[in-house]
Order: structure tokens, then C-alpha cells, then sequence
């Protein structure tokens, strides 16, 4: 009998939503219209970051429900390190969103995953605004910049 989704470590959801995220992004560019694989990884790269699923989790916090908020929960706290390119806090975010994808992708809801996906576009490069082409931001903005104080405790619960 499979481990139920409860059993799993946080961080093992985020690597389940890791790739199932990543999975979905590239099937949506191509689905777009991109073909050149040198556009198709830049495109991508925008859609991964963790500035950007950490700014698509705060769109969707207010739609989540409470057994949803606690996988994300679970996943913001899980003890782990975090690449050079972002800050801890944003890094933890995207790393709860990555977790609530891997919970839906066990849980069978993919509705509801499908439903946060269609939402990204409105954020894929905002960190890369006045940037030349080809050019990344180095750091990304922090999430909790664009956070309410009631927001941060509904996250912090």
C-alpha cells in the first residue's frame, strides 16, 4: 500500500510539485506556440523562479482552504537550504507552493492544481522588467514585500 500523502516529509511533496509544476509549464509554452528550445528554457526559467511561484501562492493564499493553507504551511517551514539567486523568505514560499502541488498531485485534485497554474502568466517576468533580453535579475523581490501583516500570519499559522 502507496505511503498517503500525510506520511510524506514536506520537502518530499515540493520535489513531487517540483517536477509536476515544471512538467506543466513546459507543456503549456509548447501548447503556446514555442518551438525554439533556446526561447522555450528562457521562457521556462520565468515560470520556475521562485519569485514567481512565490507571487502566484500569495494570489491564490485567499482561494486555498484550511487543509490546503497547512501543506502550504508545512512546506514554508521545512528545514533546507536555499539557492544564492533569492532570499530565504521567497525561497520558503515557492517552496510551500511546490508542496501544495505535490499534495494535489497525490490528493487527485487536479482541478484545483490546474485552476493555480492558469493563474502565472500575470506574473511570469515582473523581475525581469527593464532587464536587457537574456538578462535574469540576480536577486529576486521578496514576497513579503507584497504581503499584508494578515496575510503573513495566515501563511505563519
Amino acid at each position: 500500500m502507496p505511503r498517503s500523502w500525510q506520511e510524506m516529509n514536506a520537502l518530499t511533496l515540493a520535489y513531487l510539485g517540483d517536477v509536476v509544476y515544471e512538467l506543466w509549464v513546459r507543456t503549456h509554452l509548447l501548447n503556446n506556440g514555442y518551438e525554439k528550445v533556446n526561447e522555450l528554457h528562457r521562457l521556462a526559467t520565468q515560470y520556475v523562479r521562485a519569485g514567481t511561484q512565490a507571487k502566484l501562492l500569495h494570489h491564490i493564499l485567499p482561494h486555498l482552504d484550511e487543509q490546503e493553507l497547512s501543506v502550504v504551511h508545512r512546506g514554508r517551514n521545512a528545514k533546507g537550504g536555499h539557492p544564492k539567486s533569492t532570499d530565504v523568505v521567497t525561497y520558503r514560499y515557492a517552496t510551500g507552493f511546490e508542496a501544495l502541488v505535490g499534495y494535489w498531485q497525490l490528493t487527485g485534485r487536479t482541478e484545483r492544481m490546474l485552476w493555480a497554474f492558469e493563474q502565472v502568466d500575470q506574473f511570469v517576468g515582473e523581475e525581469d522588467e527593464g532587464k536587457g533580453k537574456g538578462e535574469t535579475a540576480k536577486e529576486e523581490e521578496s514576497i513579503t514585500d507584497a504581503l499584508s501583516p494578515a496575510e503573513q500570519s495566515e501563511i505563519d499559522c
